[in-house]
């Protein structure tokens, strides 16, 4: 992904819950805080210790194994709510002389004082903080039927947040980047050329303002991380939720530790095995067919900015689309938007279908020339607020993805892309290519696209929803397939991930398994 979200092989897997809980919170208003809208948890009482568990420590990796955690109260705004502290984790687990990082780690306790042990939590991404989930509503991401059996546990990954993060721009910088609107045609070699040049400075400033951490910010240094949690916070076996990107993180997870899989849910799954290109493309079509969707919504409201058909709803977007790529729109701020910007608006509310409304005024907006509430819902998915960046999210994501992601498309592949997406998503198509930051990333990726089998694990269950755009249904059901012992879950519907999002079906399946055990029947339709 570079300016855009819409990017051969490093596209729109980012934020999920985080890009749903921030557009949701447009209910009582388009700025602000992240959560804004989700009601503050009550007091938990802080969780008793349990000794680390040390079985099949690999060699030379006993210390962190055997850490002892200085559990405190957290600070600030999370007070009197959770209790806090910091894993130290080996930089490279190849290599434990190499140095190390800081995981920051927080946690609910179980409200009935017996927990079953502890539940990882992941919101997706990759980049997205697990820890700013739970701090902000531990009940938006588990429910409170797992917030009374578990420890909740949310944690930034390496690279992420709080934790040894990736840096790369300030926010002047980062704007510039994001939103700055090249001087050439779309497509042509200048504007090939600057995009290009900009991807270098990017990666430039990420490798100076790092500390060395790059070439380490892997998805399978990532789960190997989870397993040194797993093991520090005294649990025989992993019991995780992961949404979106999430999911890839307990599937590696489960492929690198198959006998201490407990209970893995994965809610919204990436498909492991399907290549970087297929990944955006398969996307591209997934938020053409979510699009689609909101606009017959829309178009049954006297309040939507279009009329007629579906198709000619679709065509005056795209006339839209095409208005602000030719003249951009000057925002209250200065900053232009054009049709990248907005694209990232639109998908931004095409995450939960209770942001449609927003995505309406948005538009009606930008169709009478005033471009801030588009640059709001942008904003959102940047999670940029008055000026600044809330996280770095951002730079995460292409850090992950560019080490994840092997670069072998040929450009028979790319073209049989472009000619799928125009004819399937033909209103993104126009917005779906461009340069990709990772063909100038410093250390060439080392992530593998393999089907995970994850021989001997427990039961695992794969939530998929059939029209969620940011990971579309064909993937859940490809992953609960791969996995020997994948069980899937369907949820009919809109919008992305389905656990805890109003499917009562779903919800019972997914608590039951977690607390009680019992494994859902695969191929359970709600």
């Amino acid at each position: 992904m570079t300016e855009t979200p819409r990017r051969p092989r490093r596209t729109l897997i980012r934020r999920a819950l985080i890009a749903v809980a921030s557009v949701a919170a447009a209910s009582t208003m388009l700025t602000g805080c992240l959560y804004a809208a989700i009601p503050p948890e009550s007091a938990a009482t802080p969780a008793p210790s349990r000794q680390p568990d040390v079985e099949g420590v690999p060699a030379g990796f006993e210390q962190f194994y055997g850490q002892t955690l200085d559990w405190k109260a957290c600070t600030g705004s999370d007070a009197g709510r959770f209790d806090c502290t910091t894993v130290t984790a080996p930089l490279d687990w190849s290599d434990p002389a190499v140095g190390t990082i800081d995981l920051a780690i927080i946690r609910r306790a179980a409200t009935d004082g017996a927990p079953i042990g502890s539940l990882l939590t992941n919101p997706g991404g990759p980049g997205a903080s697990g820890y700013d989930l739970i701090a902000q509503s531990s009940s938006f991401a588990v429910g409170s039927a797992l917030s009374n059996a578990y420890d909740v546990i949310g944690f930034d990954p390496r690279g992420v947040g709080r934790s040894t993060a990736v840096r790369c721009f300030d926010p002047s910088a980062m704007d510039a980047y994001l939103f700055d609107i090249p001087a050439d045609p779309r497509g042509s070699q200048g504007w090939t050329d600057e995009l290009t040049a900009r991807n270098r400075d990017f990666v430039a400033a990420c490798e100076a303002n790092s500390g060395g951490i790059l070439p380490y910010i892997t998805t399978d240094n990532a789960a190997r991380d989870m397993d040194l949690l797993r093991a520090v916070f005294g649990d025989s076996k992993l019991n995780y939720l992961g949404y979106s990107y999430g999911t890839f993180l307990g599937a590696t997870y489960a492929k690198l530790f198959p006998e201490r899989v407990g209970r893995l849910v994965l809610d919204g799954a990436i498909d492991p095995s399907v290549s970087g290109l297929d990944v955006s493309t398969t996307q591209a079509v997934g938020f053409e067919s979510a699009l689609r969707a909101y606009m017959a919504d829309c178009l049954q409201s006297r309040s939507c900015p279009f009329s007629g058909t579906v198709d000619e709803g679709m065509a005056a977007l795209g006339t839209l689309l095409a208005s602000v790529d030719r003249v951009p729109l000057t925002a209250s701020d200065g900053r232009k938007l054009g049709a990248d910007t907005l694209m990232t608006a639109i998908i931004a509310a095409l995450y939960s279908q209770d942001s449609w409304t927003y995505l309406s005024t948005a538009l009606s907006d930008a169709l009478a020339g005033k471009p801030d509430t588009a640059f709001q819902l942008a904003d959102f998915y940047y999670a940029r607020s008055n000026g600044t960046y809330r996280d770095n999210s951002t730079e995460a994501f292409r850090a992950y993805n560019c080490m994840d992601y092997p670069l072998d498309t040929s450009q028979a592949d790319k073209d049989a892309a472009d000619a799928l997406v125009k004819q399937k998503a033909p209103t993104i198509a126009p917005y779906w290519q461009g340069v990709d930051v990772c063909e100038v990333w410093p250390y060439p990726p080392t992530g593998v696209r393999e089907k995970i089998t994850a021989d001997g694990a427990a039961p695992i269950v794969v939530v998929g929803t059939t029209n969620d755009p940011a990971t579309p249904y064909e993937w859940s059901v490809s992953l609960a397939q791969q996995l020997s012992s994948g069980v899937l879950i369907t949820r009919q519907g809109e919008g992305h991930t389905g656990y805890n999002k109003g499917n009562a079906c779903v919800d019972k399946a997914v608590e039951s398994y977690l607390v009680d055990g019992t494994v859902p029947t695969n191929g359970l339709t709600c």
